[in-house]
């Protein structure tokens, strides 16, 4: 399963109304961690993509949806489900720790 580019625009459809849980990792193009978690995140979608979906939010591109949802460092990965977002972890984390998350 490939990872899905979340913005305001699809947000609602990608991740409110999705019956999966959605993991989304919030993230920019000049953060060093960010750029760790990428991979990570990709491997997550193709070993969990049953468990969950998962999605990369560029904060700098959606600023607002960063606001809306207090991420103030990155990256940070935030799990939603039935559309509510249920945990907040900060920094980078491994595959396990992602498994752990959706678990």
């Amino acid at each position: 399963m490939s990872v899905l580019k979340i913005t305001s625009e699809n947000f609602e459809q990608e991740v409110v109304n999705n019956p999966k849980p959605v993991v989304v990792d919030f993230w920019a193009t000049w953060c060093g961690p960010c750029q760790m978690q990428g991979p990570v995140i990709e491997e997550a979608a193709q070993k969990l993509g049953d468990k969950a979906v998962f999605g990369k939010l560029n904060v700098d591109e959606q600023g607002q949806l960063a606001q809306q949802f207090g991420v103030m460092s990155i990256p940070t990965l935030i799990l939603f489900k039935d559309g509510q977002a249920v945990k907040k972890e900060v920094g980078f984390h491994s595959l396990e720790e992602i498994e752990e998350l959706i678990s």
